[in-house]
């Protein structure tokens, strides 16, 4: 599954002059050349970055995460670096072996991968590090593209990615630890947006039993509470235009989540792209919590970004 972009905010589609808008988720410093090569650091080229028009700025400091657990030799290890205007200076993504050996310095694996996917790590670390400095700098994370040939990786970096920028607008610096690979545990698992966007927020629980998620509420509400689905004019006018709407896409994707049991095997929904990306983002999150086993509704202050 191939997907493009993945939103931040609440992935909503305003309907707007009979056209819908749609609108807007490091290793520890190491002196090897491989941490040298898998980070990347702003420089003056200028990047164009979106306006930040709703949710907390990010606080300056480091912030970073790890996986516990290996996975074909690997685990990965990743960090931020957010100055004191809120911006991404340095992203150091990395998927390190035993030995602290970099991915990005196995050969064998890289010229295998190049020869199979048409990339590698080697090409596609760095070139995610790059977007974190660049065009998401202010953690618009629906800038971030799946590298073609390495979508397994791209989206794990586009959820790490969320989960750091919403630790740095809280200016937590406890380093996140992921249980990867965990059975979950059984109970319900909520997250919650703050910001509303084009009037609706996104509301989300799972429920796991057995490892499986047997439940899976994922909504856009309104102020009232009341649920896009249930706004018979959007609707109508996102099927004219999109050829689906909520009243189609929150079904099917809520369904699919329950058939697979895994967000990375969510299909977009065509024609609601930013609303299906939001959707494994956050179904990825959701999941982490589920793996550890904690309860507590995770509360994102999703930015919301100008068009």
């Amino acid at each position: 599954m191939k997907i493009k972009s993945v939103i931040t905010g609440a992935s909503v589609v305003a309907i707007s002059a009979l056209a819908l808008a749609g609108c807007g988720s490091s290793p520890s410093s190491s002196s090897s050349s491989s941490s040298k090569k898998s980070s990347s650091s702003s420089s003056a080229k200028t990047t164009k970055v979106a306006k930040l028009t709703a949710g907390s700025k990010m606080k300056a400091g480091t912030y970073a995460l790890e996986e516990q657990n290996y996975s074909h030799g690997y685990r990965t290890k990743m960090s931020i670096t957010v100055n004191n205007k809120g911006k991404i200076t340095k992203s150091s993504y990395d998927q390190v072996n035993k030995n602290g050996k970099s991915k990005v310095d196995d050969t064998s694996y890289n010229k295998q991968m190049k020869k199979i996917a048409g990339t590698n790590p080697k090409t596609y670390m760095p070139k995610l590090n790059k977007t974190l400095t660049g065009s998401a700098a202010t953690g618009n994370v629906g800038s971030i593209d799946v590298v073609t040939g390495a979508t397994e990786s791209s989206k794990t970096f586009q959820n790490y990615t969320q989960q750091l920028v919403q630790a740095a607008q809280a200016g937590n610096k406890s380093t996140i630890k992921i249980d990867n690979g965990a059975k979950m545990k059984d109970g319900t698992y909520k997250l919650n947006e703050k910001n509303y966007s084009h009037g609706y927020k996104v509301t989300f629980a799972i429920t796991v039993k057995d490892n499986k998620i047997t439940k899976s509420e994922y909504n856009q509400v309104n102020k009232n509470g009341k649920s896009k689905v249930d706004d018979a004019a959007y609707n109508k006018q996102m099927k004219k235009v999109a050829k689906t709407n909520p009243k189609t896409y929150q079904p099917a994707l809520n369904k699919s989540l329950v058939k697979s049991s895994d967000p990375t095997k969510v299909d977009v929904v065509t024609g609601a792209t930013e609303s299906s990306n939001t959707f494994i983002l956050y179904a990825e999150q959701l999941q982490n919590a589920a793996q550890k086993g904690d309860t507590n509704t995770i509360t994102v202050d999703n930015m919301i970004f100008s068009e």
